[in-house]
């Protein structure tokens, strides 16, 4: 049975500097075919009759970690671990992983499925010398081991590798290494790379142009049955972002952010002003309990199109 479900579609609306797409509703997603899970109900985090299950870490724990972006890209890089053991990342699932021409490596966290499918979560930890980088991107990088504890709690088919890059700031050299060094099996088994870069400065955001048109689906699925806020909004003049180089190997990609014209036209972004006094912590926790429950959702739907 494919149940019909309502997708929220977006368009394009002429508008100066960055483009602001705004989601309607439209035709049901016929790609969403979800005949082992019900989705007609609320989800919930800890609902015990729930088909997915998922369990999102305290605000405070959220906050304790993202204040925890001091130092340079070494104390930060050693600081992403180290979260991720205390989230109960074992040696023998925590990894670093030598990038060449980098300083630092990239950090792996492997959490086992039941298959051999694969989704990867990424942020890059680096920064650049002005301000903190908080935004740009620690506010995605301290994100990754509470996103690895919501998901661990119940059993998952995909395997989820979660990866701080680094070097994005030079050119997504972490990111081009990893998905450069993927086999072609590697490739051919992931689902989706789920990218986060500079959150926290405004309600959820897709860069819908850069972003796989059923993940983006996807995410607005959720959050609308979780009754929370998301947009498209397309950053095309900022630059680029690590999940080009897994798009580029035809690995279905999205990029999640935060920036608005607003926040851009105050230039917090590589500048004096990228501080921990520019994050919304409101809109930022939202933000975290949405992917979270965004990733326990794609290992029911991720790849169920290509098989049908």
């Amino acid at each position: 049975m494919k149940p019909q479900l309502n997708c929220w579609t977006p368009f394009a609306v002429g508008r100066q500097g960055l483009r602001l797409r705004h989601m309607i509703l439209r035709k049901p997603c016929d790609w969403l075919l979800l005949s082992a899970i019900t989705l007609a109900l609320p989800l919930s985090a800890t609902g015990a009759d729930e088909a997915i299950r998922y369990k999102p870490v305290s605000r405070e724990v959220v906050e304790s970690r993202l204040k925890k972006y001091a130092g340079n890209d070494q104390q930060r890089e050693a600081a992403l671990k180290q979260m991720f053991a205390d989230a109960g990342c074992d040696g023998q699932h925590l990894s670093e992983q030598a990038v060449k021409a980098a300083r630092q490596p990239n950090v792996i966290c492997v959490l086992p499925g039941s298959s051999d499918k694969i989704i990867i979560v990424g942020a890059h930890f680096d920064h650049v010398l002005a301000g903190d980088g908080v935004v740009d991107n620690w506010s995605g990088a301290s994100l990754l081991p509470s996103l690895y504890e919501a998901v661990k709690i119940e059993p998952h088919t995909h395997t989820y590798i979660f990866i701080g890059f680094t070097d994005e700031e030079k050119g997504e050299v972490g990111s081009h290494f990893y998905a450069g060094q993927m086999t072609k099996e590697q490739v051919a088994a992931t689902d989706a790379m789920v990218n986060m870069d500079t959150l926290g400065l405004a309600t959820t955001e897709i860069w819908v142009s850069h972003s796989d048109k059923r993940l983006s689906r996807a995410l607005i699925y959720i959050a609308k049955q979780l009754n929370l806020p998301v947009k498209g909004i397309d950053v095309e003049q900022i630059g680029s972002t690590d999940s080009e180089q897994f798009a580029a190997r035809r690995i279905p990609s999205i990029t999640i952010h935060s920036l608005t014209q607003e926040t851009w036209n105050a230039r917090i972004l590589h500048t004096s002003k990228d501080k921990i006094s520019a994050m919304r912590l409101d809109d930022y926790y939202q933000t975290y309990t949405l992917i979270a429950a965004y990733l326990a959702f794609l290992d029911q739907v991720a790849g169920v199109a290509s098989k049908n």
